[in-house]
């Protein structure tokens, strides 16, 4: 799996700044060390926002499918009226696992 980067909106307009001005100079073989080590901090800052915010992501997928299997237990051990509670709080509980598992697919982990 590739690194994760977070990068917020500044950060891309700069990065992208700077790679085009990278590849002007380039172009007239100039190129300024400065840009890199710029464009290297940006992916550096991106990649530990990246990886906390990959961490924070799977610590609460994880915290849903735990709190699925306690209402999975709760339904099945319930009776009546206490039933459909624990029914609806299962419900809830897949919900949110779902939510967890769409954030993590839309985030490319």
């Amino acid at each position: 799996m590739s690194e994760y980067r977070s990068y917020t909106r500044g950060e891309r307009a700069e990065r992208a700044r700077l790679v085009l001005r990278g590849v002007e100079q380039a172009a007239a073989s100039a190129v300024d060390s400065r840009i890199e080590k710029r464009i290297e901090r940006i992916d550096a800052v991106a990649a530990d926002r990246g990886a906390r915010e990959a961490d924070a992501l799977f610590a609460q997928d994880d915290r849903a499918k735990n709190e699925l299997a306690a209402a999975k237990a709760r339904e099945r051990a319930a009776r009546g009226e206490d039933r459909r509670a624990a029914r609806d709080a299962r419900r809830q509980a897949e919900q949110r696992v779902r939510a967890t598992e769409r954030a993590i697919r839309r985030a490319g982990l």
